[in-house]
C-alpha cells in the first residue's frame, strides 16, 4: 500500500469515526498533494511527492506554532501541534541530531569542503541523504558549525 492510499484510507476511517479533527487535517494534507502533482504535471504520486509535501506541511506548521506563540495564541499553536503528529504518520522515522551528524560527517569526507563556498555542495548531498527524515534547519545548523560560519 502506497502512502497516498494509506492516507486516502485514513481519511475514510476518520469520516466513518465522525472524526472532524483529524478528517480536516488528513484533507488538508491531500490536496496539498494534488495541487503539487498537478503544478509539476506529474502522472502519478509516489511516495516521494507524499514525504515532500507532508515535510513541508510540518514545516510550514511549525513556523506557524513559533508565531502563534510569539502573539499569545497557545490554543492555536496547540491545534497545530496536534496536525503535525497526525502528518508526522505518513513521514519517515526522523533522525536524531547524533544520527544527523553522523551522515553530515560522512558528506564531509565525500565532499571535503575548503571554505563556506561549498555549503551547496553538502546541502545537494544533505538534501539527497536526509530528505523528509530529517529537520533541514538542524542540518544547517550542523552545516554551519562545521564550518565556523
Amino acid at each position: 500500500m502506497t502512502l497516498y492510499e494509506k492516507l486516502t484510507e485514513d481519511m475514510k476511517n476518520a469520516m466513518r469515526n465522525k472524526d472532524k479533527d483529524s478528517l480536516s487535517t488528513i484533507r488538508l494534507l491531500k490536496s496539498a498533494i494534488d495541487l503539487n502533482r498537478i503544478n509539476n504535471k506529474l502522472d502519478e504520486i509516489t511516495d516521494d511527492l507524499v514525504i515532500e509535501v507532508a515535510s513541508k506541511q510540518v514545516k510550514t506548521h511549525r513556523e506557524s506554532i513559533e508565531e502563534f506563540l510569539r502573539g499569545g495564541r497557545k490554543d492555536l499553536a496547540d491545534n497545530l501541534e496536534r496536525e503535525i503528529k497526525l502528518i508526522s504518520a505518513y513521514l519517515p522515522e526522523q533522525l536524531s541530531k547524533e544520527e544527523i551528524e553522523n551522515v553530515l560527517n560522512e558528506i564531509f569526507d565525500i565532499v571535503k569542503p575548503e571554505s563556506k563556498k561549498d555549503i551547496g555542495k553538502i546541502m545537494k548531498e544533505a538534501n539527497a541523504r536526509l530528505k523528509g527524515r530529517a529537520d533541514f534547519k538542524v542540518v544547517s545548523e550542523i552545516v554551519n558549525a562545521k564550518l565556523g560560519a
